[in-house]
């Protein structure tokens, strides 16, 4: 059962056994042991790990299915040539994991890197696998990182290649979602494959670095690798070795039982230190003398390569240091261009970008901010050096401005890394599927809006890290781990400004003195907020206390922890390392931190917040990717996901005088994560690949995005993108505008125009039923208005809209006008008017036809666009005709082959329902009033046999690669 794939089992386990015949009986036994097994039973634990592996592996040679699928594992079972029995026992005890895998958008590539590779070369992977396996991982989490490493690395270059290439690549994340893992990963397997020269470029901190560096000390380059040729039971050979003061040296760092070398692998030559950031090459030159074999022949040849040892070094961003590095490494010599090099820039949207402005450079010559500049140096200096970046928020620079070829742009690849397992992300803050009024259900359990009708409510947050402290004291001392527990905090953020931090801690400490936490009127509000608030949204399956009297005493418990040290608080913030060298603040050698955290802009980036379950957040800021940053209340809270409290301020003030405005700090965080869940998405649709050639290349992503997100544009005036999108194609799959136009004279056309369709709706009443499915147990239904209309007339009237930016519907347009026959048929469409539950429906006619249900959406802050137009429901049913034409009930209305469905809104753009009103007020709206926003979901069947989902036209064919080009 090697990793070439799955084979003949009994046939296999007949010649290992040597036994003279083949025996069914065998196969029973297996069936029957493992029906038996206990969950840690190693028999078990193999097939787990095996069947996992087979699952996840992307486009392997044997299979033909796709991975993470039950035809996947019916392929592999087929393969083993298993019975039905044992295939129902193996499913049982190991389910096929179908969450989604890494989404890979990539130019073509030379393969290099086969699994067969991976597998003979593996020393350092092998090694990361155990240890990750020893921390608790699962077989799903590490198949899953081996899939993602394995798909940058096999894109970067060949290091044995003859001709120099560099590969830049971009690799996309989720906020504190465990980036480091995977490029800790991806660091394994390009050594292991012959990467000699590692740069990772980590952070902006010496804190920052040093937390870098001591993870790939702890995970990957290892003890013996860290000791070098001192006697680790020799106290003064360990004088001035790494981490002889951290309390989890050597126990949980890994080791391989010997010197690599000596294994008959290679040895790992630190270039920096836990402490020490690169000042100069330690040991002279000579520490970037690569030993060779056959002097001979170059560095990259395997006789060379696979022999010399590997230098890793981890690297603050700083000017400085960067111009040590590069002055070194110039002094080098003919060596560098030999030296197969991995640059990981950690966080690659801060500091590495090149923000100087293009309208500002003279005759056309780049200029670069230092840090840029530093980075473009190494890379000319190294030829055969590949870059990737790694970033959690995919509109930065580095991706949105690729009007420097010769810079950063991600030309190679770019990987969107899946959400991991138990992540609490987005979707657990915001009810992004919701359009109607009322708080959803993520919202009511973590989020808690500051107004000026609530106060600050700065006291219940400091109640909430209290009782949050208690219960997690009480659920330790009640069967669940208490590893996660360790360290407790509260994050705290109203500021940028140093001088209000130390105001605002000194308030605090003063509230907590006040609290009076050990006495009858603290006890008293606790008791408040715990019974309306923390007993209310408890998960079930985790201990808590049914009342607040058997949590009383685990609370003077979680104050102490608090108070240790004589302060609540730590003030963390500015640019001197001493903010963060406080001994109260250091997660890796402290046993607790439990404390409130009062900063800036330094706690929202880079640093990890342990522990983190109360945030105070009343920031206000105009960058998206600043915001996003600040979502620190975003990672794994293993057994207290559930305690998590996000304090937001929905009515706080941005700018002065007359530009001063009010700002919603939890609507504009949400409106950037629809933003980014959309970038995902488009990268997730097009990722496919048809007829072994890629759709679309990282190049195309941004005019791809830019269809949805007009500021997605080039920063000089004179370019623009190479790629113009002339079709998009989705068969099945919904085309839902979200911005429309605000100019009432446009919109009132625009609403004339659909007045056939109105009519033909005019009288028709249809309920619609959803069942029971994995998204409710019960069934669902609305009123709808609903005729079905031929597909000349409903292209004839979305031809002719008009669009304030742009037609954002031309590529959908081509696409739509091809359904005559020519790439497939649809014959008409299923128009659905849904009407708003009777308690909130406000009813009107619109061009005389109706009456029709009105509906409220709000644009998003600044934008065109609204967050989402069509309800939920509404979209299920939709999708549900789609996917299941003969399974739901449509009356007259039922859906063949050929007939798509369009969901269609009479919007009014308004706050409040009285708004709404107001417009209905005498039963009829008037034109320039009503968005008529629409769904459109073709047939399946729309679709040629090439199944190709996007079309581009370069622009100038002369540079196909460019991404930007002059404008014409």
């Amino acid at each position: 059962m090697s990793r070439r794939g799955p084979k003949h089992f009994a046939k296999l386990a007949f010649v290992l056994a040597d036994t003279d015949e083949l025996a069914d009986t065998d196969l029973f036994h297996f069936r029957d042991r493992i029906l038996a097994a206990n969950p840690g039973d190693e028999l078990l634990t193999l097939w787990r790990r095996k069947l996992t592996a087979w699952d996840f592996e992307q486009s392997p040679k044997w299979a033909v299915t796709e991975p993470r699928t039950s035809e996947r594992r019916t392929e592999v079972y087929d393969k083993l040539a298993f019975g039905t029995d044992l295939r129902k026992a193996l499913d049982a005890a190991v389910p096929v994991h179908k969450e989604a895998g890494p989404v890979t958008i990539s130019r073509e590539f030379q393969p290099w890197y086969t699994r067969e590779q991976a597998a003979n070369r593996s020393f350092y992977w092998t090694s990361y696998e155990r240890l990750l396996r020893r921390k608790g991982w699962s077989d799903a989490a590490v198949s899953s990182l081996d899939e993602a490493s394995h798909a940058v690395v096999e894109r970067l270059a060949d290091p044995t290649r003859d001709d120099a290439y560099g590969a830049r690549g971009l690799v996309v994340g989720y906020v504190q979602s465990g980036k480091t893992a995977n490029f800790t990963g991806v660091t394994a397997k390009a050594i292991d494959a012959g990467y000699r020269l590692v740069i990772v470029l980590g952070g902006t901190l010496n804190l920052l670095r040093g937390q870098t560096q001591r993870r790939l000390d702890m995970e990957l380059i290892g003890q013996e690798n860290i000791l070098g040729a001192a006697d680790p039971n020799d106290p003064d050979a360990l004088v001035d070795i790494d981490y002889q003061d951290d309390e989890d040296w050597p126990a949980k760092f890994v080791s391989f039982g010997g010197r690599p070398s000596v294994l008959g692998a290679f040895d790992i030559e630190r270039l920096t230190s836990r402490d020490r950031d690169y000042m100069t090459l330690e040991r002279g030159i000579s520490a970037l003398e690569f030993e060779k074999s056959d002097r001979t022949r170059p560095l990259y040849d395997p006789a060379n390569l696979h022999t010399a040892r590997a230098r890793v070094m981890v690297v603050k961003k700083n000017k400085s240091v960067l111009e040590k590095l590069v002055k070194d490494l110039k002094k080098i010599g003919p060596i560098l261009g030999e030296t197969p090099t991995l640059i990981i820039d950690d966080e690659s949207d801060q500091a590495s970008v090149n923000t100087t402005d293009p309208k500002k450079w003279e005759d056309g010559k780049v200029t670069r901010t230092a840090i840029n500049g530093q980075i473009s140096k190494l890379l000319n200096l190294l030829p055969r050096a590949q870059y990737v970046g790694y970033t959690a928020t995919p509109f930065a620079n580095v991706f949105i401005d690729p009007g420097d070829e010769e810079d950063l742009f991600p030309r190679d690849f770019l990987i969107s890394l899946p959400r991991p397992t138990e992540y609490m992300g987005v979707q657990d803050f915001h009810d992004l599927d919701s359009t109607e009024e009322g708080d959803g259900e993520a919202e009511k359990k973590h989020v808690r809006g500051i107004h000026d009708s609530t106060g600050d409510r700065l006291q219940e947050a400091l109640d909430a890290f209290v009782l949050s402290g208690a219960l997690k004291l009480y659920r330790a001392d009640h069967g669940v781990p208490s590893g996660p527990f360790r360290h407790h905090t509260m994050l705290v953020h109203e500021s940028v400004r140093m001088v209000e931090h130390a105001a605002l801690a000194r308030r605090i400490s003063a509230m907590w003195d006040n609290a009076a936490y050990t006495g009858p009127e603290g006890h008293t509000r606790l008791a408040s907020l715990f019974d309306k608030d923390f007993y209310a949204y408890a998960k079930g399956s985790l201990p808590t206390p049914a009342t607040y009297g058997e949590l009383k005493p685990y609370v003077s418990e979680a104050r102490r922890l608090i108070n240790k040290g004589g302060t609540p608080v730590i003030v963390v913030n500015g640019d001197s390392e001493r903010d963060y060298a406080q001994p109260d603040l250091d997660f890796d050698r402290t046993p607790n931190v439990w404390k409130i955290l009062v900063g800036g802009t330094k706690l929202s980036r880079g640093f990890t917040v342990e522990g983190l379950t109360i945030t105070y957040y009343r920031r206000t800021t105009k960058q998206a990717d600043t915001l996003m940053q600040m979502g620190r209340w975003f990672g794994f809270r293993p057994g207290y996901r559930d305690l998590v409290r996000l304090y937001i301020g929905r009515e706080e003030s941005l700018g002065r005088g007359r530009n001063a405005k009010t700002v919603d700090l939890y609507e504009a965080f949400e409106a950037i994560c629809r933003d980014e869940e959309l970038f995902r998405g488009e990268l997730a649709r097009y990722a496919a690949l048809v007829d072994g050639h890629p759709q679309v290349t990282p190049a195309q992503i941004p005019p791809l995005v830019a269809q949805h997100l007009s500021w997605v544009k080039p920063s000089a005036r004179n370019k623009m993108f190479n790629a113009e999108l002339v079709e998009i194609r989705s068969p099945g799959k919904p085309i839902e505008p979200a911005a429309y136009p605000q100019d009432p004279q446009m919109t009132g056309r625009n609403t004339d125009r659909w007045k056939s369709v109105l009519a033909a709706l005019g009288g028709t009443q249809t309920t619609c039923v959803l069942p029971p499915d994995a998204s409710s147990p019960l069934s669902r239904s609305f009123q709808a208005a609903t005729a079905v209309i031929p597909h000349t007339r409903l292209l004839s009237v979305l031809s002719s809209l008009e669009w304030e930016e742009g037609n954002v519907l031309a590529p959908h347009l081509t696409y739509l006008s091809q359904l005559d026959g020519r790439l497939a048929r649809v014959d008409d469409w299923l128009v659905i008017a849904p009407q708003r539950a009777q308690r909130n429906r406000i009813e009107a006619t619109v061009l005389d036809k109706g009456p029709f249900s009105l509906f409220r959406r709000s644009r998003q802050s600044n934008k065109l666009s609204f967050g989402r137009i069509s309800g939920l429901e509404h979209r299920q049913y939709a999708q549900r005709l789609i996917d299941q034409p003969g399974e739901v009930p449509a009356g007259n209305n039922a859906l063949g082959p050929h007939r798509g469905v369009v969901l269609l809104y009479p919007v009014i753009d308004a706050q409040q329902d009285d708004e709404v009103r107001t417009v209905a007020a005498s039963g009829t709206a008037a034109p320039e009033k009503v968005i008529m926003a629409f769904t459109v979901v073709p047939p399946k069947s729309a679709i040629d046999s090439k199944r190709q989902l996007v079309r581009f036209r370069t622009r100038d064919s002369s540079r196909p690669e460019a991404v930007i080009v002059d404008a014409f």
